[in-house]
């Protein structure tokens, strides 16, 4: 591709496309432009409420909520007309929590990015070290299903010293072992990421002990069993709307008392009802609200796009973010909304503009305040990604199309359902034409740069 400098004195160093870097930035982009130009819609709904035996009971209504008020408020005023409510099904059900699946690398990402403080490839460095060591197996791998043939049980007795989690693994080696569930993804080369040995915390440093700490909870967490609980459900008729309320019981926690990175509590417990039952709501209102914008990308986010749109592989997608950051194209924050500091010293429209390119912050990098950031586009970064959009590439170098393409070119030469020369052949084509239309249009680039760059708002 095309590296380019210039000598604008926002742009340092550095500025260059490339065909996994450039989708990942275009995700980010994509979505600051979603939250900048979102327009919020009105709508209305039906509340209803009743207290019974001491408990209040809000009920949701079926369609949730309309865009008409005019609707809603004969819908509303039907329900009024009608005066009671009638109980159209009283229903209890036992219902579960699955325990996680086996630990793959691009789960250790996201979950790492999410709740250990650390952005991924912090995470994976962290991983290798402790693979290294001898800790915990190879961290490198799509493979979400244990082989038949492992001996987990050995695995599950090593931790029964630990302090923390000895206790739980004791009571898996004594019956409560579970084979983990299969996922579908088997790379046949190496097992999904699990603990070798008990790490004591003396021989880990502080990282260290949050990445074995989590792999090992993950790890007999998917020994256990699902966590159990029964839900209630009661619908209700009211004039002609339907509304429905419900309580969650956990009966049985089972894997989450050693995996607190999910979450699944009892709610207030519903009086009973029966059948045909009547009553008059204690409450009945129409209420008015408006649609919010989507939030920023996340790391865990950004990473479950990079996966699902096969930009990179488990083993370098941490690598292309960290890329990103590195060129200046974003920056992170906490998703709490502080704003991110901006070089002309202009607060204006923080929220609704992208920031200027700046020295990465550390907070993206296991630093503390809250444990999810979120990224949002420098106006280097959207300048680029808006650069190359004007030239009008047939596929666009913003969108993951392109590179999705290649690499299942790439995975077909691996089945034997392709030549790898054709593959070659094919793609140094394309690439030479994307090539050739940016150097005859590096105007068209240079343009756009300028505009976000001398424009701080882009507009």
């Amino acid at each position: 591709m095309v590296g380019l400098r210039l000598s604008l004195r926002r742009c340092r160093g550095l500025i260059s496309p490339g065909s996994c870097q450039f989708p990942t930035l275009g995700f980010v982009v994509d979505r600051y432009f979603r939250v900048r130009n979102f327009v919020p819609e009105p709508f209305w709904s039906i509340k209803v409420s009743h207290q019974k035996d001491g408990v209040r009971v809000n009920f949701n209504w079926r369609r949730v909520h309309l865009f008409d008020r005019m609707m809603t408020t004969i819908l509303y005023e039907r329900c009024l007309q009608s005066k009671t409510a009638k109980v159209v099904r009283m229903q209890k059900r036992p219902t579960s929590k699955w325990r996680p699946l086996p630990l793959t690398t691009v789960e250790l990402q996201k979950m790492g990015s999410r709740f250990l403080r650390m952005d991924s490839q912090r995470v994976m460095k962290i991983a290798e070290d402790l693979y290294t060591k001898g800790f915990i197996s190879y961290p490198r791998t799509e493979t979400d299903q244990f082989d038949r043939g492992m001996n987990l049980k050995a695995l599950v007795q090593k931790q029964e010293q630990d302090s923390r989690w000895g206790t739980f693994a004791t009571n898996l080696s004594n019956g409560g072992f579970q084979w983990p569930r299969e996922g579908r993804n088997n790379d046949r080369a190496h097992p999904p990421i699990h603990p070798v040995v008990h790490a004591a915390d003396s021989v880990l440093n502080v990282d260290e002990r949050k990445v074995y700490e989590f792999v090992v909870r993950r790890f007999l967490a998917c020994c256990s069993e699902d966590a159990k609980g029964e839900m209630t459900t009661v619908e209700i008729l009211y004039g002609a709307e339907f509304f429905h309320a419900n309580g969650l019981m956990v009966i049985q926690r089972n894997y989450l008392d050693v995996y607190p990175y999910d979450k699944w509590e009892s709610s207030k417990q519903l009086p009973v009802f029966t059948d045909g039952e009547t009553f008059v709501p204690t409450e009945a209102k129409m209420t008015e609200g408006k649609t919010r914008p989507p939030n920023y990308l996340t790391e865990p986010e950004l990473i479950a796009l990079m996966d699902a749109n096969g930009i990179g592989t488990d083993a370098t997608m941490a690598e292309h973010i960290a890329k990103i950051k590195e060129r200046e194209y974003v920056q992170t924050r906490p998703r709490s909304g502080a704003a991110l500091n901006h070089d002309d010293g202009d607060d204006e429209d923080d929220e609704d503009r992208p920031a200027a390119a700046t020295r990465p912050s550390r907070a993206g990098r296991g630093a503390g305040g809250s444990s999810v950031q979120e990224f949002i586009p420098t106006t280097l970064g959207v300048a680029l990604i808006q650069g190359y959009e004007n030239l009008n590439f047939d596929t666009s170098l913003s969108k993951p199309f392109l590179r999705k393409e290649m690499e299942l070119q790439m995975k077909a030469i691996c089945d034997g359902t392709t030549d790898w020369r054709d593959v070659v052949n094919r793609n140094l084509e394309q690439y030479r034409m994307v090539y050739v239309r940016t150097v005859q249009q590096m105007s068209v680039i240079k343009s756009a740069v300028r505009t976000y760059i001398l424009q701080p708002n882009g507009r």
